[in-house]
């Protein structure tokens, strides 16, 4: 495993991505040159091979270590591996799928060794052009279909022009099970030669050791009664000593008579079993079986087996008759148990002596050692096809893994290798989707993207699983965002899914949307207020109904009290308890239309600018806060958390900025044209329109008129309260008054009122 430097001496350019500075990789030579940049300049650390919009085949063989994982020193590996192998390392930019031979470095080692396997594909194909494909190397058994001997160390029937060495190989193959070979067919490795030469001579000298059955034809037959009889026969011959010993106990021993008729009544069919368990024969004491007497019928069937084969001629079964049958073929058994090379007995003894007397077995060993002797070569033909997967996604996976350059790439056309499709739902289409991997992981990392996020599970007619993904909204508002809304997928590959919302994290969309989001709460807080209200209302009248239908049955006629005396009569009316109740109402009402006479008698008394910005300052107020924090937590969105909840190490902060954010999700724009609603009601003729506006108009200024709203403009307000003597003429007539009062001084009335104003 290649280990990176911190080589100085190559000249790296960088460019603003996503907000941050990045390395720029724009030729084949900064791709050679990687292990020379700075691990810390890595915007990724490590990612997953399996989940990611590359050929999972490609991305394979770049993990050197086969541990899953692509990381930084994979990265390096692979870009030395491949740019050594090139003439002009900027092929790799072009990210294709094919390659001229004549580009191929041949003075390198690796080179050198691609570029004669390359060749011998080309050959292999029957194809005489100069260009191999990706096309060329998927199929690996179409490359060697043709061959003799292609390096996996397995021949099969092409592998030889001898009739005879075909005909084992195939004879092997059939008794022992063949060996995948790389051309695709069944073939035998050195092992199954071994395996199969042994069998042979195996089973030739188990058939030359044959024991001659004392039975004939028939000896199996009667070997599998007699193993079938020996323990119930043993069992009889047992119970008749003991009843000739113990002659009372002869009944006992006896099948019973109650057992029988226990089981009568049912379908004496299904009572094999029970049946089975009674005595093969009637115990009397008598130590030997009757051959003409009945016999218990669930063994009938193996016992006229055994009597017709063994002792036909026999009237009676003593113990020691039933042990010399079983003597007679222990050695016959015991051959039979000793069988070996049953794998090639299907072949029979002719077919199986003639292979051992042909003797391939050596000539079949070399053709093995043959094929092996090409491994490497055969291997180097695999690592053509390795060579164009790395040719094509390595740049790619370069532009994702040091720069994450696609993802903030201008062309939507262009996508980075985490986004997997597009979710169209309420009337946008997210591009930014994510296949989910570790839903716990999610839960506990997600919301700290700072994103609003929708997770879907999405199923398809054609796919046995759920595929869960993850969007995010990052335009509009939030409409009808709810769990369990549907929706549908599209992944890249043009697969449609049916999409279903399963859990959303809310964050701002826009400063827009937070600027509603105030109001959105309050009117949700009044809603569920009333809706709570009126729930309880409902519950409680419902309750109280309840309990007066419940208790109407109990209730009686008032009567006379057993002395004579009266029922207690209802309280009265108190009427000065219920006027206290509506003075204490017209008090709040009082004071409540007070507070809004003042508020309005405030603004009443501002120019018209001047309640322009106090209603700005109360929305502001409002909203203000809202907007504020949701511009702080929209410069602050990350898709780091969600890629690091899939297994991504990412090293270097990748931000959404509020531009880039409304990239990723487009909305729904129609065109501005007059469409008649053919459901909608006939609308008020357009004469009445302009009264009603004009009467509203005139309504309005009518109103801010009376409020001496004008009166700046010199249309002062009609009403007394506006109309009030100011205080410097009150103040004028005091002092005349005073003056008139001193005979002393002589006032002109005119200068002092010229002199006051």
């Amino acid at each position: 495993m290649a280990i990176i430097g911190k080589n100085k001496k190559y000249k790296w350019e960088f460019e603003n991505i996503g907000g941050s500075s990045r390395v720029k990789i724009k030729s084949g030579k900064d791709i050679a040159h990687l292990s020379e940049l700075d691990p810390k300049m890595w915007t990724v650390l490590s990612c997953p091979v399996q989940g990611l919009e590359i050929d999972e085949k490609s991305l394979s063989y770049m993990d050197c270590d086969g541990d899953g994982k692509i990381r930084i020193n994979d990265v390096v590996s692979t870009s030395k591996w491949v740019t050594n192998a090139l003439k002009d390392v900027d092929i790799i930019l072009e990210e294709k799928d094919n390659i001229n031979l004549e580009q191929i470095n041949i003075e390198d080692e690796v080179g050198k060794k691609l570029y004669a396997s390359a060749k011998q594909i080309l050959n292999n194909l029957g194809k005489e052009a100069n260009v191999i494909s990706i096309a060329d190397t998927t199929d690996i058994a179409a490359i060697f279909a043709k061959t003799r001997f292609n390096g996996d160390g397995i021949i099969t029937e092409n592998s030889t022009d001898d009739a005879d060495e075909k005909a084992v190989i195939s004879a092997a193959i059939a008794s022992l099970g063949g060996v995948l070979d790389r051309s695709g067919e069944q073939g035998i490795n050195a092992e199954k030669i071994e395996t199969f030469y042994k069998t042979l001579t195996d089973y030739v000298a188990w058939c030359e050791a044959e024991v001659k059955a004392p039975y004939g034809d028939k000896t199996d037959a009667a070997i599998e009664a007699y193993n079938a009889l020996d323990a119930k026969i043993k069992d009889f011959f047992m119970r008749s000593k003991l009843a000739s010993f113990s002659p009372d106990s002869t009944a006992t021993l006896d099948v019973q008579t109650s057992r029988i008729e226990a089981i009568s009544a049912d379908n004496l069919m299904g009572k094999t079993e029970e049946i089975a368990s009674y005595p093969i024969a009637r115990v009397t004491g008598n130590p030997e079986i009757d051959l003409n007497s009945s016999i218990n019928p669930a063994w009938n069937a193996q016992f006229e087996t055994l009597k017709s084969i063994a002792f036909a001629k026999k009237k009676s079964l003593t113990e020691a008759d039933w042990a010399e049958i079983g003597t007679s073929f222990t050695e016959y058994v015991s051959w039979k148990n000793s069988k070996s090379g049953v794998e090639v007995e299907s072949l029979g003894i002719e077919t199986v002596k003639k292979f051992i007397e042909q003797n391939k077995k050596e000539a079949l060993l070399s053709l093995v050692e043959q094929d092996a002797a090409l491994k490497e070569e055969a291997e180097n033909i695999e690592m053509v096809d390795k060579f164009l997967h790395i040719l094509r996604d390595f740049y790619r996976l370069v532009r994702n893994f040091v720069t994450l350059h696609d993802f903030y790439d201008k062309d939507k056309k262009v996508s980075a290798i985490f986004q997997s499709g597009r979710l169209i739902i309420d009337q946008r289409e997210c591009r930014f989707c994510m296949k989910v991997s570790d839903m716990a992981k999610h839960n506990s990392t997600a919301a700290t993207s700072g994103m609003y996020l929708v997770y879907c599970d999405c199923t398809a007619k054609d796919k046995p699983a759920k595929l869960p993904i993850v969007a995010a909204i990052t335009v509009g508002e939030i409409g009808d965002l709810i769990v369990g809304k549907n929706a549908i997928y599209y992944d890249n590959a043009g697969g449609e899914w049916d999409a279903v919302i399963t859990k959303i994290i809310d964050n701002p969309i826009s400063i827009a949307q937070a600027f509603w989001s105030p109001y959105r709460r309050m009117a949700t807080a009044v809603e569920n207020l009333i809706s709570k209200s009126a729930a309880d209302k409902d519950a409680k009248m419902m309750a109280d109904a309840t309990a007066k239908i419940n208790a109407a049955p109990t209730t009686v006629p008032a009567t006379p009290a057993a002395d004579g005396s009266k029922p207690a009569a209802a309280p009265p009316f108190d009427i000065a308890k219920f006027a206290g109740i509506f003075a204490a109402i017209g008090m709040a009402l009082g004071m409540i239309g007070t507070a809004l006479v003042s508020v309005f008698e405030g603004l009443s008394a501002l120019s018209w600018w001047k309640l322009i910005l106090v209603f700005v300052a109360i929305l502001l107020a409002i909203s203000g806060p809202a907007m504020v924090m949701a511009w702080l937590k929209l410069r602050r969105r990350n898709i780091a958390p969600l890629l690091n909840a899939n297994g991504w190490a990412i090293n270097a902060s990748s931000k959404i900025s509020i531009p880039f954010g409304e990239t990723l999700t487009d909305t729904a724009k129609f065109p501005k044209l007059k469409l008649k609603d053919p459901y909608k009601k006939a609308g008020i003729p357009a004469w009445k329109k302009w009264t009603i506006s004009i009467v509203v108009i005139a309504v309005v200024l009518a109103g801010l008129w009376l409020f001496n709203i004008f009166a700046s403009l010199g249309f002062n307000s009609p009403l007394p309260r506006y109309n009030q003597p100011v205080a410097t003429e009150v103040i004028l007539e005091e002092e005349i008054t005073t003056m008139n009062s001193d005979s002393t001084t002589v006032v002109n009335i005119e200068e002092i009122t010229d002199t006051i104003k």
